[in-house]
């Protein structure tokens, strides 16, 4: 189903300024986790609030237990994240999804898209943050530069289908038709990735020498891979690790990597395997057993 809520900023109604915004996250979520690691790699900490909700009911979805994050909504209150939907539409009967992007100042959505969020947070605040991080003054280094825009879109697109959402596809396929021709199309664009990194143009990134948006948006899921899709998800024909040797050492360079191309360590502090684990384990498995392995999550460079 489509996100109901798909406000820009800057817009009439939502002016880029700081300390207005609220990113509610969480941490098993790929989807929210691309939403992090952009607010954190722009350095707009001290402009969009962040808050974490911890915890989810098979019945009334996301929900704030105090035991990672707040007990409660630390801006309105609620327990519940499907309260901040319903403040924002009495009647809206959509799904409650995460990232969420809040309004403190009209109390209402602003967004709950995350490739659009991204997008928001790629340069709509860039008047409030130093010359250095301003996408405009970036160049070839900027995360979604002018000439590889077309490419980038291009890229997005078909790995959102069969890698982002493939995986959803063949973890929640409800026959054995639906698994065995979404799990063909999932390892179809992962050896065509394999294929795209092996191009000295898309080394040692997807689009060269620089993180763009595409290495943000497709690490998230396959940090997740080998330790989450590939067993609880019956995502098991190839890991990672043994059978993708350009994206396994992709993988690797992104998460381990404390250069200021990763602001210092931003894709490896906002990692959290046993939480991640301990998620997917809940939701699908249903008895709440986290598989051990493997071991170590990730492999060193």
């Amino acid at each position: 189903m489509p996100s109901k809520f798909r406000n820009l900023i800057p817009s009439e109604r939502f002016p880029a300024e700081r300390d207005r915004y609220v990113l509610y996250v969480n941490v098993v979520c790929p989807w929210a986790h691309r939403a992090v690691i952009v607010r954190a790699l722009k350095g707009l900490e001290d402009i969009i609030q962040l808050v974490e909700v911890d915890a989810r009911d098979p019945t009334h979805g996301w929900y704030f237990s105090g035991h990672r994050g707040p007990e409660k909504d630390p801006v309105n209150g609620f327990r519940w994240l499907k309260e901040l939907y319903l403040e924002a539409d009495p009647h809206y009967n959509g799904r409650i999804t995460i990232p969420v992007l809040w309004d403190k100042w009209e109390g209402t959505v602003v967004n709950n898209e995350s490739a659009d969020i991204i997008r928001i947070f790629f340069e709509a605040f860039d008047h409030l943050l130093p010359p250095n991080l301003r996408e405009a003054n970036k160049g070839a280094a900027a995360f979604i530069p002018r000439h590889l825009r077309s490419d980038i879109d291009l890229l997005n697109s078909w790995v959102y289908d069969t890698v982002n959402n493939g995986v959803y596809k063949v973890g929640f396929a409800t026959s054995q038709t639906a698994y065995n021709e979404h799990i063909v199309k999932l390892f179809q664009s992962l050896d065509r990735l394999e294929y795209h990194l092996s191009q000295p143009q898309h080394y040692p990134y997807l689009f060269g020498q620089y993180i763009t948006e595409a290495d943000i948006r497709l690490y998230t899921t396959l940090i997740r891979f080998d330790v989450a899709y590939y067993t609880l998800f019956k995502c098991n024909m190839k890991m990672i690790r043994y059978e993708y040797p350009r994206l396994h050492a992709w993988l690797r360079r992104l998460y381990w990597s404390e250069g200021p191309e990763t602001g210092g360590g931003i894709f490896r502090s906002t990692t959290h395997f046993d939480v991640i684990k301990r998620g997917y384990s809940t939701v699908l498995a249903g008895n709440g057993i986290v598989p051990a392995g493997p071991v170590p999550p990730i492999m060193p460079l």
